[in-house]
């Protein structure tokens, strides 16, 4: 490979692109791929994966977190011939190459406001797996579901323009992370959710507004600002929750008197 190459990948690498093409250009096309719930960004399409594609000018004034995920990012870079020409990657596939480790952290990337508007409760929906999640990760019945509304609307098929899927939004990696394997049965994604909401809480203390944000903007941003990040978006979708969370608490203490009310006539 090329010194100008090489110099190339890992400038990328330094300023959290991750991955540029070899021949010079103004702007370059890098592919975010998804396979069995873990991400890589290639030059050109994965085969067996399904990818995303994503123009990156050389002078951006801000450059994009290609990952879609907050943190440290490491592996390595490997390069392959495919429909002759050569491509360059993050996931090591049959006849490639390995040319470099790296180990970035990309730029802050808020997930997004939530796909679901605030409107009435929806207790009814998958109201035995929501209790049961949140009492076996100890959190609040009526956040996990006014986290799963202001994430998705309740819709198990949800997908966001920044690929998180399923009714608790995850993100493929922090998918695998809560052993969620398939990220669009409302069964897994709520019990995973649960598991990190759990996490998050534990670790900001029992503080739900700063676990909130950590949830749509990564536990690392919020460190980094102590406090909910700076960005339109977190702040909005913290709200959201938080109107959200005294909806269904009405809505559930409300349902509760009723089942009593009825078991007592």
């Amino acid at each position: 490979m090329a010194d100008i190459t090489r110099s190339r990948i890992a400038l990328a690498l330094a300023l959290a692109t991750t991955l540029v093409c070899a021949q010079p250009a103004s702007a370059r096309t890098v592919y975010r791929c998804l396979r069995d719930g873990t991400t890589s960004l290639s030059t050109a399409p994965e085969p067996g994966s399904r990818c995303t594609a994503q123009t990156v000018a050389d002078d951006a004034a801000k450059l994009p977190n290609l990952w879609g995920v907050n943190g440290v990012q490491s592996g390595a870079i490997y390069a392959r011939m495919q429909d002759g020409a050569m491509v360059y990657g993050t996931r090591e596939l049959p006849g490639s190459t390995r040319l470099m480790a790296f180990s970035v952290t990309p730029p802050d990337s808020p997930a997004h406001a939530g796909l679901g508007d605030v409107g009435a409760p929806q207790v009814a929906v998958q109201a035995a797996t929501f209790s049961a999640a949140a009492r076996a990760n100890g959190i609040d019945d009526a956040w996990l579901r006014a986290i799963a509304h202001a994430e998705s609307g309740m819709r198990a098929d949800a997908v966001s323009p920044k690929g998180a899927q399923g009714m608790m939004q995850l993100m493929p990696q922090t998918a695998a992370t809560y052993r969620v394997l398939d990220p669009f049965s409302a069964t897994q994604s709520i019990r995973g959710g649960a598991r990190y909401l759990g996490d998050l809480l534990r670790r900001f203390h029992g503080d739900r507004r700063l676990a909130a944000a950590a949830y749509n903007a990564g536990a690392g941003a919020v460190d980094r600002y102590g406090g909910v990040p700076p960005y339109a978006e977190t702040q909005a979708y913290v709200d959201k929750v938080d109107a959200l969370y005294l909806r269904y608490r009405q809505a559930l203490g409300s349902a509760n008197v009723g089942q009593v009310a009825h078991a007592r006539s």
